[in-house]
């Protein structure tokens, strides 16, 4: 459920016809502060926060561009670009070391299993997938920058379903290792 609040902004503004991009942005926004603002009041720590962050930071500047010039050269490119912009998210916190997931996991998982090289290889590897799909869904969206919305709004969908489909396999492919580890 935390990943669906985490990327709740990114969805929304994906199933929003371009012909509102301005109002998608908006309420994109509005979810995004609205989302951080509940983490913070909540105790979340900056690691728990790093899609979050960037996607306040992401839909306050495209709400500016998008209101202040709505016919924007770069408005069919947008959805490329949101799937880029959380590809370099994912990829930067790849980099320092901080893989988003493994943030977001903490938010549910038991303290003991925070060290633990399994927990932390899997956020990597669930965070690689994220940024695989990002950089394919910017990559495949920028392509249809001019394409009928339909191809659009399907590739931005995919680019969130397909890692939410492997996350949920691949914890649990982890956690039944786990478990028949543990027994033997």
């Amino acid at each position: 459920m935390s990943y669906l609040r985490t990327f709740a902004p990114w969805i929304v503004y994906a199933v929003i016809p371009a012909a509102h991009w301005q109002w998608a942005a908006l309420i994109a926004l509005l979810l995004s502060v609205f989302e951080v603002t509940r983490k913070l009041r909540a105790g979340s720590t900056f690691d728990a926060l790093i899609i979050d962050i960037g996607s306040m930071i992401f839909f306050a500047a495209l709400t500016v561009l998008a209101f202040a010039d709505p016919n924007t050269a770069l408005h069919p490119y947008s959805p490329a670009i949101s799937s880029g912009v959380l590809a370099l998210i994912a990829l930067v916190s790849l980099a320092l070391r901080k893989p988003f997931t493994l943030g977001i996991a903490k938010q549910t998982a038991p303290k003991e299993l925070w060290d633990n090289p399994v927990f932390i290889r899997t956020a990597y590897v669930l965070t690689s997938v994220w940024a695989a799909s990002f950089t394919i869904g910017c990559i495949v969206l920028a392509a249809l920058a001019h394409a009928d919305s339909t191809p659009r709004t399907i590739a931005q969908v995919l680019a969130f379903v397909i890692p939410v489909v492997f996350t949920i396999r691949y914890v649990a492919y982890v956690q039944a290792k786990a478990r028949t580890a543990a027994q033997a």
